[in-house]
Order: structure tokens, then C-alpha cells, then sequence
């Protein structure tokens, strides 16, 4: 079955970087659409970013310009570098297909505090 196993977040300093990991078995990153969301606690889950089969990215206005979605076809995992981060990027990244299917993992914890 699908598993996809989100890594990499930490506490960071305003204005630092942090690349989050989502590795997946089950299913080919290649061969289908990819994005992130978060949650922070008590809001709505939140699309971050996806990247399409063909390799096209989009992302949301909060994150464009400091974020970018990406993929290792080799090692069947998508990445999320994240610059610049802010304090309201605070949340739990989950990686999914596009469009999500229902199904959450973990996810990552990432937290953004002087």
C-alpha cells in the first residue's frame, strides 16, 4: 500500500531554511502529482505546493518566492525547501498526492521562533 513518510522538521530561527523529506513507497512521485500542506493547531489544513507528473510547480501565495517543491525520481522522494521562514510557517507538513485522497500521514513538526 501507499506510504509516505514526511522528515526534516525542527525548530528554526526566523529567517532561516529547512528542507523537509517525503519518502514514499507504494507509488511512483514520478508518475503522479505531489504537494504539502500543513496545519497549524485549531486552522484548516492549508495547500503549500505540488509539483504535476510533467514537473510543473505551483504554489500558494503565502509560500511562493521562498519555498520550493521537488523531486528525486531515483530515490522516489519529494522535497520542500523552505527560505526565509516565518513565524506563521509554523505547522505540520504533510505530503500527499494531488489531489489529496483523504489519507494524512504524520507528517512533520516545524516550528518557527526566535
Amino acid at each position: 500500500q501507499v506510504r509516505l513518510v514526511e522528515s526534516g522538521g525542527g525548530l528554526v530561527q526566523p529567517g532561516g531554511s529547512l528542507r523537509l523529506s517525503c519518502g514514499a513507497s507504494g507509488i511512483s512521485v514520478s508518475m503522479n502529482a505531489m504537494a504539502w500542506y500543513r496545519q497549524a493547531p485549531g486552522n484548516l489544513r492549508e495547500w503549500v505546493a505540488r509539483i504535476t507528473s510533467g514537473g510543473v510547480t505551483n504554489y500558494a501565495d503565502s509560500v511562493k518566492g521562498r519555498f520550493t517543491i521537488s523531486r528525486d525520481n531515483a530515490k522516489n522522494t519529494v522535497y520542500l525547501q523552505m527560505n526565509n521562514l516565518k513565524a506563521e510557517d509554523t505547522a505540520v507538513y504533510y505530503c500527499t498526492r494531488f489531489p489529496p485522497t483523504g489519507f494524512w500521514g504524520q507528517g512533520t513538526q516545524v516550528t518557527v521562533s526566535s
